[in-house]
């Protein structure tokens, strides 16, 4: 119980909470940038950073005199995603422009290393009707043998596991398969990030090629 509550207070301060929603997009951030996105000094930004760090939730990366820093793992972005999933949609976007970044990451977005979001939800319903997946999202042998044709590679990490969708509420795809298949579709131009921020979108290229794979009716 004095771990659970260690990482609840890791999380209860808005500036790390912060951090951590920006750094589910997969990847590492510079201490500046976070301050930047949080809109409080570098200082304070290295201090919550340190906190976030010791307490195991980011992994810090040193390149020259530049301070990187990621999430520790995806178990990390699976327990974020489904805290934010359980504590409920947020209060109404202020501008025009937080509305529409908004709606864009509700229609398509990165959760960590895989998809979410609208756009998550139909690629769950395209592997399920392949039969690539069974419906508690296990993968099934044709499945695995269907990865393994779009280059993936088994590993010590689970092919594929729920994790619950804070927009959708309901589970899209996580695990090694759903990141590779995330990691394919933006290296073929089939997905494309919107801005700076997670959201992603299909691209038309993306429509025929999610088509010949099976995957769109």
């Amino acid at each position: 119980m004095e771990a659970l509550a260690q990482v609840a207070a890791l999380l209860a301060d808005n500036t790390r909470a912060a951090f951590c929603s920006a750094l589910l997009d997969g990847r590492a951030w510079t201490a500046t940038e976070l301050a930047r996105h949080a809109g409080v000094a570098p200082s304070t930004a290295s201090e919550h950073l340190t906190r976030l760090v010791d307490g195991g939730l980011l992994v810090e990366h040193r390149q020259g005199r530049h301070r990187y820093v990621s999430l520790a793992g995806p178990e990390v972005a699976e327990l974020l995603e489904s805290m934010t999933a359980f504590a409920g949609p947020g209060p109404r976007p202020p501008t025009l422009r937080a509305a529409s970044v908004s709606e864009a990451m509700a229609r398509g977005r990165t959760c960590y290393d895989h998809l979410a979001g609208q756009l998550g939800i139909a690629l769950k319903t395209g592997l399920l009707e392949l039969g690539v997946l069974t419906a508690d999202l296990a993968v099934t042998e044709p499945g695995l043998v269907w990865l393994k044709e779009l280059g993936f590679e088994p590993s010590k990490r689970q092919v594929s596991r729920a994790c619950l969708d804070w927009t959708e509420r309901v589970p899209h795809v996580a695990g090694a398969g759903g990141a590779h298949l995330c990691s394919v579709f933006l290296d073929r131009g089939w997905v494309r990030r919107i801005g700076t921020s997670r959201a992603v979108v299909l691209t038309p290229l993306g429509e025929h090629g999610w088509r010949d794979l099976g995957l769109l009716g």
